[in-house]
């Protein structure tokens, strides 16, 4: 049976709307599935890290979301300065959950993705060669949709890995968070504010457009997801853990919700995957929810593209869930450790708390540790145990002999490598590639090789070799990770 859909994409938030963007960019025929009929005016996400910038550059969009938001050196909520940062992006941007969808929105559709608005889907079914997916119509009609690979984006309900039969295990981390947007006659000075006084809880971010997010947890007055949420509940647990309301008044929205720790213990089944909230779920602290999300999609989208273009075999897809499922865990753990920290705390202990967590921040190593970690920099994925020491962490954005930065380079979706600027022979030795990887020669001084992935980690890399060792290095690694060269035409096979 044929598919007229390279990869169906369930889900139009953030995560799926990258995902999509990418593979359309590719040349892949992508359709997405949204239950929703229009675009989503409300947030809960409002934190975009360095990393995630990186990726955004990565596709020449960072520049764009930069206008929307607010740069801010320094992670209030646990004080860590991210100012010292080794990226472009030293900082995290606030801005609303929004606006970072509409950007990758419009990508999509300018890349021709299918949006199908008003659809749901209700039932996932697999072969060898495909995926069968009904969705159901606004009118309640239902059609079947047939997809060599489907991606589950829809969030932490998802129907997709319900269809799968997969679990979600864990646990509520906060019940009764309050989540509201408002407008402050009276707002802080320097935003964003942050409180926590053993029985109550309280930050409040600017978005930048006259609007402010609200959210807060009160200890006292436990309730369920479904209570109605009245402005003066919330400007009482400010007062108390701000010590002030600042004049908090006309709502646009309200809400209530509980904040889980879940993770689905597998991504892929077959040719199925999930990806963002379908896979895992975190506590807000420290804004890593949908930065972990959008960077799932960039680890699958360059693999689905090479599987489904012939240049990889299918075991590179496995390699999603073994580099990412590791990640997800990891923000889990922290990002739940760092939220019970700030809420358990009795009211009498929380100036110890305070005054021993500014104490350990003063250690630069673990300063720059809880900065890496929660911006996403140092994330890094395992290679073989006799691979460079390079080869699985991020590439840095280094500057190009041409004028132009790595991730500048990286916009074309390809495999970039980076050679030393004395070794233009280099190019012409392997130009057979030149379809799939781009080569470019470092600015400065460097004895080193990089072959950069197109999700901007580094695949392989080699140093102080003689040049003809080089040579037949380099060869050996664009094989492995970009296609054997064909002896025939069309015979082009990866053995990744």
């Amino acid at each position: 049976m044929g598919s007229d859909i390279d990869v169906l994409v369930v889900g139009a938030g953030p995560a799926g709307l990258l995902l999509a963007g990418d593979l359309a960019e590719a040349g892949l025929r992508c359709t997405v599935v949204e239950r929703r009929e229009g675009e989503s005016k409300l947030t809960r996400a409002f934190a975009v890290h360095a990393r995630t910038m990186e990726q955004l550059d990565a596709r020449g969009l960072a520049d764009e979301l930069l206008l929307t938001g607010i740069r801010n050196p320094v992670l209030q909520f646990l004080r860590i300065d991210l100012s010292r940062l080794p990226s472009r992006y030293p900082y995290v941007l606030v801005t609303p959950q929004y606006n970072t969808e509409r950007l990758l929105l419009s990508r999509a559709q300018a890349h021709g993705v299918n949006i199908m608005r008003g659809h749901e889907m209700t039932g996932v079914q697999q072969d060898e060669t495909g995926v069968d997916v009904v969705v159901r119509a606004p009118d309640g009609a239902e059609q079947s949709l047939r997809a060599d690979f489907v991606v589950g984006a829809d969030g932490r309900n998802s129907c997709v890995r319900r269809s799968l039969g997969l679990p979600f295990p864990g646990r509520s981390a906060v019940r009764s968070m309050m989540l509201a947007d408002v407008r402050l006659a009276d707002p802080p000075t320097k935003p964003p504010t942050v409180g926590a006084i053993g029985d109550a809880f309280a930050i409040v971010v600017p978005f930048g457009d006259s609007w402010f997010r609200v959210m807060a947890w009160n200890r006292r007055h436990p309730m369920s997801d479904d209570a109605p949420v009245g402005l003066e509940e919330i400007r009482e647990v400010a007062r108390r853990a701000l010590g002030s309301d600042f004049s908090m008044h006309e709502p646009r929205w309200l809400s209530r919700f509980h904040s889980d720790e879940r993770q689905s213990p597998r991504y892929r089944v077959g040719r199925v995957f999930l990806v963002g909230d379908a896979a895992h779920v975190h506590s807000p602290a420290g804004g890593m929810g949908l930065n972990t999300s959008l960077q799932d999609s960039a680890n699958l989208s360059w693999k689905l593209t090479a599987v489904q273009r012939g240049r990889a075999p299918d075991s590179l897809l496995d390699s999603y869930e073994n580099e990412r499922h590791p990640v997800g865990r990891r923000v889990l753990r922290m990002s739940g450790a760092l939220l019970r920290g700030v809420l358990t705390t009795p009211r009498a202990l929380c100036g110890v708390r305070d005054f021993s967590a500014r104490t350990v921040l003063k250690t630069p190593w673990v300063a720059r540790r809880l900065a890496g970690a929660i911006s996403g920099l140092d994330i890094s994925y395992a290679s073989a145990a006799d691979a460079h020491p390079l080869a699985g962490k991020r590439a840095p954005d280094v500057p190009l002999s041409d004028g132009r930065r790595l991730y500048e380079a990286l916009r074309a979706r390809r495999f970039v490598l980076v050679i030393p600027n004395d070794s233009p022979h280099l190019s012409s030795l392997i130009s057979e590639w030149s379809d799939e990887v781009e080569i470019v020669s470092a600015r400065g001084p460097t004895k080193k090789s990089v072959l950069v992935r197109p999700d901007a980690y580094i695949a392989w890399a080699v140093s102080d070799e003689s040049p003809e060792r080089r040579i037949d290095a380099t060869r050996h690694a664009l094989a492995d990770w970009c296609g054997a060269q064909p002896t025939t035409p069309g015979s082009r096979t990866s053995i990744v």
